[in-house]
């Protein structure tokens, strides 16, 4: 496990917390704005993390799997609990935001 994503969960709650609106919009300027900006880094970080998953528990995947051989295996247990621990990725980017970890840019008018 990477030190950031250590960091990363240890940081950011869980749970879900009220937000000041003014402070989202003072990122940007506009409100609308902060949430798609912060929507499309919670698709980001989404995405990330279903590979990263998929690519860990495709090692555990066999071609013939039938039910009888179905095995538990702690490590990939392990595993998916880790990935329940973590925050929701729209709470994560607005985590992100608020602490200005995200970079954008507007495009010229």
């Amino acid at each position: 496990m990477t030190q950031t994503k250590k960091l990363l969960i240890n940081t950011t709650n869980p749970s879900i917390e009220a937000r000041d609106l003014k402070l989202i919009e003072a990122k940007t300027g506009n409100l609308y704005e902060s949430i798609a900006i912060t929507a499309k880094r919670a698709n980001q970080i989404n995405t990330k993390i279903k590979d990263e998953l998929h690519r860990k528990l495709e090692e555990f995947g066999s071609l013939n799997d039938n039910l009888e051989e179905i095995s538990e295996n702690k490590e990939q247990i392990e595993i998916s609990r880790f990935y329940e621990r973590m925050a929701n990725p729209a709470i994560q980017a607005t985590h992100e935001l608020l602490n200005d970890k995200i970079f954008f840019r507007k495009r010229d008018e």
